[in-house]
């Protein structure tokens, strides 16, 4: 366990690393109305990094039928490209760049594996360069993928969040939940996976946009829940003296607010028991890499591309 950092320490690692390490540019712009395909949180760092883009998302367990399903618009060349994100370059990612090339869809791959299998099968490959971590956290893999595209500064946003003063009680809660601006929807179910990561079934942690978060998330109120709202002043959600306001200033972008987030999870993660670091080993070693049909142990720690 004493080789395991928790989650708050890796963000101030990764905005350390960014800051002399800028990832590479990547235009959103270049695609237009591309597949764009990862699993987990590669799925959900596809979503914010088109956001603002036409584009038809899919998964592992959803891209064989809508890719048959969108065969028409393929033909007509309405659609003619695919993404693929993924940290590894390997597992569902390879058949999933199989399966567009045979569509004839021009292949994309955003990985930190530059040797990878998928990267070598790729019709273009952006590599970017990540930090070790513990398996899961994958904090650099996609915060340098957001940042190429969001271009913040992530030195701005370390100093930032390092100035927070978290409520005095706040160890203390048995449920946290974020409550984060419409266009930021894409970081919540990025927090829900970290909460089944690091916390399993032991503790309650949910995330909403203020529009989600309006229809009945929070019928019940709770002196156990503490409800963290970021931007707008939180006048509704949650027990009224339970409640963490946080201002966003305003050079704002999806990279900060995922730091936001990990960060505090990161502290929580801190003022629990050590569920993770407790059974991580185990995980990585036996049924984790069973359910993919092998027996090779998955990296404890998954080696970056570069020291810090």
């Amino acid at each position: 366990m004493d080789n395991i950092i928790s989650l708050d320490q890796d963000v101030l690692l990764t905005l350390d690393f960014f800051s002399k390490n800028p990832p590479p540019l990547l235009n959103i712009d270049d695609f237009n109305l591309p597949f764009v395909v990862g699993s987990g949180n590669a799925y959900n760092t596809g979503l914010i990094l088109f956001s603002e883009k036409a584009a038809i998302f899919a998964d592992e367990s959803n891209f064989k039928k809508l890719i048959s399903a969108f065969e028409k618009a393929i033909n007509s060349g309405l659609i003619n490209q695919a993404v693929i994100v993924s940290a590894s370059g390997g597992k569902d990612s390879v058949w999933e760049i199989e399966l567009a090339k045979k569509y004839s869809l021009h292949t994309t791959l955003l990985t930190t594996k530059g040797e990878s299998d998928a990267a070598k099968i790729a019709d273009k490959v952006y590599v970017f360069d990540s930090i070790d971590e513990p398996y899961t956290y994958n904090v650099s893999t996609y915060m340098g993928m957001i940042l190429s595209a969001t271009k913040e500064n992530p030195e701005d946003i370390k100093n930032y969040i390092s100035s927070f003063k978290f409520p005095e009680n706040f160890d203390n809660y048995n449920s946290y939940s974020f409550v984060l601006p419409n266009k930021y929807m894409n970081i919540c179910p990025m927090l829900d996976i970290k909460k089944s990561e690091l916390f399993g079934p032991n503790l309650s942690i949910r995330a909403f946009s203020q529009g989600h978060a309006r229809h009945a998330k929070f019928v019940i109120r709770s002196k156990d829940e503490l409800v963290i709202s970021l931007g707008e002043k939180n006048e509704y959600f949650g027990d009224i003296e339970h409640r963490w306001d946080i201002a966003l200033p305003d050079n704002i972008n999806f990279a900060r607010v995922m730091a936001i987030t990990y960060y505090i999870v990161g502290k929580i993660q801190n003022a629990k028991p050590q569920y993770f670091k407790e059974n991580i080993s185990t995980y990585v070693n036996d049924y984790g890499p069973k359910a993919y049909g092998s027996n090779k142990p998955f990296d404890l720690i998954v080696p970056g591309t570069k020291k810090i």
